[in-house]
């Protein structure tokens, strides 16, 4: 899998996602942009879809999650906050609070436990209560 490729597919997923967001339902190019959304979705996990699933299955291993692994799509939250551009020109983002896949683990204990990708790099991150992010899968891991 090329990681690079992955990285730069999530954004472009991430980057949609918040042009939809910032649409009202009633606006002229909501659909066109939801439809490119979904192209964007179903071509990511053509590409990448078993081989996260793997690394997806691996985490909530790792985590002790009681949670059954659900597409790599789902891990990818509906918005992002935006947090300013690396010097390469890519984005960076923030979890936006209760974004991601809500997960049950017998290692962490919280109300609101979710794990969700994140570009730039790329990793997957697990938010246990409002501020604590741990990275358990990608760079940083």
């Amino acid at each position: 899998m090329d990681l690079k490729k992955v990285n730069k597919d999530l954004e472009a997923i991430i980057l949609k996602k918040n042009e939809l967001n910032a649409l009202t339902y009633d606006h002229k190019d909501y659909d066109d942009v939801e439809e490119e959304l979904h192209d964007l979705e179903d071509d990511f996990l053509d590409a990448y879809g078993d081989e996260l699933e793997e690394v997806l299955d691996q985490v909530h291993v790792k985590i002790d999650a009681d949670n059954d692994v659900l597409l790599p799509i789902a891990y990818v939250g509906s918005f992002y906050k935006t947090a300013g551009k690396n010097a390469d020109g890519t984005h960076q983002f923030d979890v936006a609070e209760g974004q991601g896949v809500s997960v049950e683990s017998g290692k962490y204990k919280s109300a609101d436990t979710r794990l969700i990708f994140l570009p730039n790099p790329l990793r997957l991150i697990l938010t246990n209560g409002k501020d604590k992010k741990i990275v358990v899968w990608g760079e940083g891991a």
